[in-house]
């Protein structure tokens, strides 16, 4: 390809990146890929891992590998620090790029809302992320194990969950069926009634972008697993030991954040407007607003498509937004007319709160219980990438239904790297 050909770069090789790299893989433009980490993350499944059931690699897939057959892509393994839209530059952190397309695709991060609760509370936006609160969360059975006093035994088997969207929600349940199930029978000491699961929301129910009913039959089946459900609730401070949820008080060894996103660093570079969340306010065709070479899709983007509607945070929408962009620039670079302004599409959406139980929407059905189960494992399994995954992931669920057992429980460090909780 040679070097006079347009640049596009591609900041993120999530679902939204990877997939308008794909769209332009037959282009006479040079790509560039850039991502901090060398792998393609498949997140719907990251609190599997947080939770044992599936290891690290079952869930990710070298970005190299994936882009393989795309002759004219490169990718760049770095972190972009700033964005110059005047000069057409994105500063790396070894390096600077030079673009003539744009596409903006890095993700958001969990968020404390200014607190300074990250060491105490980690999030799940990476696949360290859900090593580190697997790893915390059995080593509190191991410390338990060795706990002679009943009082302290429980307080190092509490967990607090906080933020009650589908993410809180797959933790607690699932997390549930491990500390009242699973776990006790391999412990001498410990026993299901030493443990304690709290999942604490601020809004008035769960899952707010669900409707009532599957909200409702969340909070069923979760209570049935023997969570403790508290909406209506805010966490007001956290210390090591001790979450203060309003005026209580819960000791505790552990608490889990999934109560918010905000965008990166990177986007505040760029001078643009952003919405309260950090992401950057787009049109409705993807681009940043005056500067029609640059687009921004996936989570970090707060757009309104064609039909008024905010489209939401999750894969199905970076997808969609990475197809369309991706045929916008072909589009382009054929001077040809360029698609209409991007409509989004809603599949419908689905979580997980534990073995056989699930909720799924998609228009008007509403579906809970095994039959949305069984649809979730189908999706995942199928948008899973590379085919050595499927398999793995599939059989590892399948043993896992026949025996109650979560086959990745391992403590990859030692014992005394691990932080007394109190």
């Amino acid at each position: 390809m040679s070097n006079t050909s347009p640049h596009i770069v591609i900041i993120g090789g999530g679902f939204g990146g990877l997939q308008a790299a794909k769209r332009l893989a037959r282009t006479n433009a040079r790509v560039t890929v850039v991502d901090k980490r060398n792998h393609h993350l498949f997140q719907p499944l990251l609190y599997q891992v947080a939770t044992a059931g599936l290891s690290p690699s079952d869930i990710a897939e070298p970005i190299r590998s994936i882009l393989r057959k795309n002759r004219n892509t490169r990718v760049v393994l770095g972190t972009a620090t700033a964005i110059n839209l005047s000069d057409k530059t994105v500063a790396l952190t070894d390096q600077t790029l030079q673009y003539d397309y744009l596409i903006i695709a890095s993700g958001v991060t969990h968020t404390y809302f200014g607190k300074p609760w990250d060491d105490i509370a980690p999030g799940l936006k990476s696949l360290e992320d859900a090593v580190t609160i697997r790893r915390r969360f059995l080593m509190a059975f191991e410390r338990a194990e060795g706990e002679p006093n009943p009082a302290l035994r429980r307080k190092l088997l509490t967990f607090v969950i906080v933020g009650g969207g589908p993410t809180g929600v797959e933790l607690a349940g699932t997390m549930a069926e491990m500390a009242f199930r699973s776990l006790p029978g391999d412990f001498r000491q410990v026993t299901k009634h030493d443990a304690r699961i709290v999942l604490v929301e601020g809004s008035k129910r769960l899952l707010s972008a669900y409707s009532d009913k599957s909200s409702h039959r969340a909070l069923k089946a979760l209570e049935k697993r023997g969570v403790e459900v508290r909406v209506n609730s805010r966490v007001t401070e956290l210390k090591p030991g001790l979450a203060h949820i309003g005026d209580d008080v819960i000791e505790c060894g552990n608490v889990f954040w999934a109560a918010g996103v905000v965008g990166g660093d990177l986007v505040k570079t760029m001078g643009v407007n952003l919405d309260r969340n950090g992401r950057v306010m787009v049109t409705n065709d993807c681009s940043v607003p005056n500067h029609p070479e640059v687009f921004v899709i996936g989570d970090i983007a707060h757009l309104v498509d064609g039909r008024g509607c905010v489209v939401p945070g999750v894969a199905q929408g970076a997808i969609q937004m990475g197809t369309y962009v991706g045929r916008v620039i072909r589009a382009q670079l054929k001077n040809k007319p360029a698609p209409r302004q991007f409509v989004y599409f809603d599949k419908g959406k689905m979580a997980t709160i534990g073995r056989s139980a699930a909720v799924a929407e998609t228009g008007k059905l509403r579906l809970s219980g095994f039959i949305a189960w069984f649809m979730w494992l189908f999706v995942h399994i199928i948008f899973l990438v590379g085919f050595d995954n499927r398999l793995i992931v599939m059989t590892q669920w399948i043993w896992e239904y026949l025996t109650f057992k979560r086959g990745a429980r391992l403590i990859t460090t030692a014992y005394r790297d691990h932080p007394d909780p109190h």
